[in-house]
């Protein structure tokens, strides 16, 4: 039991951290969340701005995004009630956003290897 909740643990954290990082960071989400960053800086209120920054940051949207997967799947971690809704919601938070670091650190590996190649084939054609 304890080992097919940690599986499903690890399974749910997927959907999370893409459906986190895609609305926060990548292009098919640039025009709201500019609307949104602008809106976080630029309201009046503290409670508006808060409530704008949550779409621009990973980790603040990956607490939504979970609390969503919670209530579709309603898995719990550990113990079959409320309590286990928190440890469940807290856990996966934690590994989505271990996720969503790693792939950072892969995307910017990938984004270097690119520039050097760049830069390499720049210098063999400036050579020639």
């Amino acid at each position: 039991m304890l080992l097919q909740q940690i599986i499903s643990l690890f399974l749910l954290a997927i959907p999370i951290a893409c459906i986190s990082w895609t609305v926060t960071k990548e292009e098919v989400f640039r025009e709201p969340r500019t609307y949104c960053i602008d809106k976080s800086k630029n309201c009046k209120t503290i409670i508006a701005r808060k409530f704008f920054y949550l779409f621009t940051c990973e980790y603040c949207f990956s607490h939504y995004v979970t609390i969503l997967m919670l209530i579709l799947t309603k898995f719990t971690l550990y113990l079959p009630d409320w309590r286990g809704y928190i440890i469940a919601g807290f856990s996966l938070v934690w590994i989505a956003n271990t996720y969503m670091s790693l792939y950072s650190l892969l995307r910017t590996d990938i984004k270097v290897e690119r520039i050097d190649a760049t830069i390499k084939e720049q210098e063999l054609n400036n050579k020639q």
